[in-house]
């Protein structure tokens, strides 16, 4: 039976798509068989999150832990697998992910103040066009024109 005993990552890095977590030998042992395995970084390192779907990536990238001259490797895939493994997870990136929606709901906002403004500068610039299409007495354009708004 494997439980987690500690899970802090090492440090957390963090871009547009994903949260990665990295982990540190102090930071992450395991329960198997009733004994205490520490993780050792000899393959992967790191826990991979795409922030969109919080969904771990690299399910197949393997960790070591090791008890004295015992290793035993296991996948991302079969950590994700136990219950006390997601809880800490998720505990670690939930200030993250929150972080992030504060982020993508101040973008959207923006991205929508910035729409209503090109679409009032292209009103205003359309208008203007009608004007000197009146001045020149240019009926085509100024049929065009009218045609837009």
């Amino acid at each position: 039976m494997v439980t987690v005993k500690l899970l802090k990552p090492y440090y957390i890095k963090m871009n547009t798509e994903y949260i990665r977590i990295i982990l540190a030998y102090q930071y992450f042992s395991l329960f198997i068989n009733k004994k205490v395995y520490h993780f050792v970084p000899i393959e992967g390192q790191e826990i991979l999150i795409n922030r969109k779907t919080k969904q771990v990536v690299n399910t197949e990238t393997k960790f070591a832990f090791q008890k004295g001259k015992d290793i035993i490797y296991l996948t991302v895939k079969k950590l994700t697998s136990l219950a006390d493994f997601m809880d800490q997870l998720e505990e670690i990136i939930k200030p993250y992910y929150e972080k992030s929606l504060v982020v993508q709901k101040q973008e959207s906002q923006l991205n929508d103040k910035t729409e209503l403004i090109i679409k009032e500068l292209e009103v205003q610039n359309i208008k203007r066009l009608i004007d000197k299409s009146l001045d020149e007495k240019d009926i085509q354009t100024f049929n065009m024109l009218v045609k837009l708004l």
